[in-house]
Formats: structure tokens, sequence, C-alpha cells
């Protein structure tokens, strides 16, 4: 494990920022008169997906990919200069959040600097041409890491990185070998103490695709030796499955609960109901009062909450990466149907209680659509209560018969005979 990975890191908000798409002009300058307000959702880490410059080369669309990028060293100039990088990182340190930006270590754009200067740092197929191991990243070609040269040259550009940035979000992270991860890490850090790890880890079924081929795939368990925290698909797949019927509910919370016992005592997961590869929460929560409910749940988790930019006004579309798609979310005119806002504050504030920095965490499904979670440690516990129908239900709820108050709203919640009458609103308890 990262040994030196600290449990608070489960009381804190992460947002994501896809530049190209978070305003109509997609520049970094942009994104600064948007930071206060962020700030007030209760964030307090800001990552970036990929700042770097775009390779042009086999481009999907007509921007391509930031996840195909030509120099791991330069700024993508549609985004700005490096200066206009450098400032909005000096306005992010401004407000007390820290700032992280994406690694993707795995691969490069087939007309990359790297592969004009260093071929042999490459995965080539047997007719000696640049390839990558999964047929539909179609605009990349995979880095070997047989290398030990190549190892020098991706964390010296880590360590130029850590000059200005607090940590790195590192795509499909378990394609790269464990010990390159320590060993950065352990670099790193000399450069930047507490630099922040995130893992992008895999799906399962991935992982084990991967193996099948002969290639290497860390599981989240290997991953946690050399990353602070961890992307939560090894469960994220139960919640889908469940929201199309394949599965129920109590599949789901019985994968959540698994987590307690796998991994080690201080591991922290991302925990999200979208990010830029996966649909909209209002997507899959088309009623709003479901939608209300799983973001409550998903702030309750243990773990490191993500909101990824829009989510908050609870936009639907999930913008492309190969093109602009620019939805205006952000702008101040726009009237949202939906607005998040508040309720994330809230539920960040309630977040930062000590409860959910340090406990036994359990969930249970009640049904086919209610989740009753419990955090405790010693004497102390929250509570929380949680329908994905939004419907009203009669909850057993085994806490002393009284009147308690609902941390979301401040509404009075009474236990009867240890029976709650859940009117579909999300319930927190701290007791």
């Amino acid at each position: 494990m990262a040994q030196n990975t600290s449990k608070t890191m489960r009381n804190e908000v992460m947002y994501q920022i896809f530049v190209r798409n978070f305003s109509e002009s997609g520049k970094f300058e942009a994104v600064i008169p948007e930071l206060d307000r962020i700030k007030e959702l209760g964030v307090s880490i800001i990552w970036f997906a990929p700042i770097h410059p775009i390779g042009k080369d086999c481009r999907k669309g007509s921007l391509g990919s930031p996840y195909a990028i030509s120099d791991y060293r330069k700024i993508n100039p549609e985004y700005g200069t490096m200066e206009d990088f450098k400032k909005v990182v000096s306005e992010i340190h401004k407000r007390g959040m820290k700032c992280i930006i994406d690694v993707v270590y795995n691969h490069t754009s087939p007309d990359s600097v790297l592969a004009a200067e260093h071929p042999e740092w490459f995965y080539h197929k047997e007719d000696g041409s640049f390839g990558n191991h999964v047929g539909d990243w179609s605009d990349i070609i995979d880095l070997d890491y047989s290398n030990k040269d190549l190892w020098e040259y991706q964390i010296e550009s880590l360590k130029m990185w850590a000059e200005i940035v607090d940590g790195f979000r590192c795509d499909v992270a378990p394609l790269i070998p464990l010990e390159f991860w320590k060993k950065a890490r352990r670099e790193v850090e000399e450069c930047r103490p507490g630099c922040i790890w995130l893992s992008e880890s895999v799906e399962p079924e991935f992982i084990t695709y991967m193996r099948e081929m002969g290639l290497n795939a860390l599981s989240d368990s290997e991953i946690f030796q050399a990353f602070d925290i961890s992307y939560e698909y090894d469960v994220y797949s139960y919640l889908t499955d469940y929201l199309t019927g394949k599965r129920k509910l109590n599949e789901y919370s019985e994968a959540i609960n698994r987590q307690e016992y796998i991994y080690p005592d201080n591991y922290v997961k991302l925990r999200f109901l979208e990010n830029h590869d996966q649909p909209r929460a209002h997507f899959l929560f088309p009623d709003t009062d479901v939608l209300i409910n799983a973001t409550a749940f998903l702030y309750f988790q243990k773990g490191m909450t993500l909101i990824y930019a829009g989510q908050e006004f609870g936009e639907k579309h999930l913008p492309g990466l190969f093109d602009k798609d620019y939805t205006g979310f952000n702008d101040k005119k726009k009237v949202h149907e939906t607005d998040l806002s508040n309720m994330m504050k809230t539920l960040s504030e309630i977040k930062k209680n000590a409860i959910f920095t340090d406990s036994h965490y359990k969930t249970k499904a009640l049904g086919k659509d209610i989740i009753v979670a419990e955090h405790k440690k010693g004497n102390r516990s929250a509570l929380g209560v949680f329908s994905l129908s939004g419907k009203d239900a009669l909850i057993p709820i085994y806490i002393p018969d009284g009147i308690y108050r609902n941390e979301i709203d401040g509404s009075g919640v009474e236990v009867c005979h240890s029976l709650l009458s859940f009117k579909g609103k999300p319930i927190i308890i701290l007791l």
C-alpha cells in the first residue's frame, strides 16, 4: 500500500474539467471565472483532463482525443500557453484548492515526439510497425516499459510538472508495471511532498482480458501499493447492471461491502456517478428525485467524491472527446431545470465529519430499490437511507426510537418501534 496515504482523502471532493468543452472559448483563462463557484461546491481538488498537444496522425474526430498525446512536456496551444496554465493553477491555489493533471503513460499519438526520437521505446508488431494492444484505440501507439531509459524520461517529465501541480490522475495505470509507479512515486515525492496519485484502475473484465493476452494488468490491490486513490470500476458495473435489470440491488451492495476486506485499511476509492468515459448521472437517473438520492449516496460512500463538470447542473449529455462539444452548462444566463449545487455544498460539509474519515462501512439493500448504509467507529456512526426509485417506504432501522435530524435538509426524522417512514427523500443522520 501507499502507506502514507491519509484517510482524510475520504473527506474530499474532486472536480474534473475537460478544458476544450468547459467553455465556449475552450481556453485555460475561461476556467478562472468559475473557480469561486466550484470552490463553493465544496471542491478541494481540480483535475484537468490532458492538457498536452494532441497528435494529428490517425485523429478521431476533427480535434482528436486529448488522450492521444504528442508531447508530454508541452501545453496544448488550443488551450493557451504554459503561462496561461500556470496562472490558472495559481488561481486554484489562491482559493485553497489543489490541482492535478492527467498522465497518459500507456501510449502516445503515432506522430509523437517520442515516436520520432525514440522508436525503440514502443511496442512493434511482427512487421516492425508501431501498434497497440487494444484494437479500438486506433489513434494511439503503445509504449514498451521493458526499456528503462523510457522510465527515466517519464519520471523526469513527472518531476517537471510536479513543480507546478499537486498530483496526477494516471490513465489506465494498471497497464504499466507496478515497479515503475513505485519508483515514480518515490522520486516525485522528493520534489513534491504529499503528491496526490489517482489511478484510473480498470474493470475486472478488462484485467482478465489483458492477462489472457499475456499482457500486464494490475488488480486494484496491486495498484494500492503505489497509488492513493483508485477508481471504483470494481463495483460500477454492478450499479449499471442494476439499473438495466441485469442484477439486483443487493448484488451491488455486497460488491461495495467486499471492498472493506479485500483492500488495505486506508484504501480510498474515487466515488463517481459519471466521468468523461461514462454516461451522465442525470442520463442514468432521469427522474430528478432518484438523481437526488443517488447523489446523496455518492457523497455518503466511503471514499473521495468526483464531480464531472456540469454534473452539478444535472447535465444529461456526455460531451464527446473528439470534437468541440460545449453545452453552455455554466453560462450565467442559462436556466437549469435541475440544479444540485446547493445540495452538493451541503453534502460536502457533511462529508467533512470525522466519521467519514475513518470508519467501518457497510451497506444493505432493502427490497429492490432502497439502500441503507452506515459508517461506524466506536460509539459514533452515520446512517444513510437512499431510494433508487424515489418512492415512499417503511424501513426497519435499529436505532433507539426518537426524532433525529436529517443533515441534508434539517428536517426531523422519526423512528418509532424501530421503523422509519421514508418519504422518498435521502436521509443522513449523525449519531
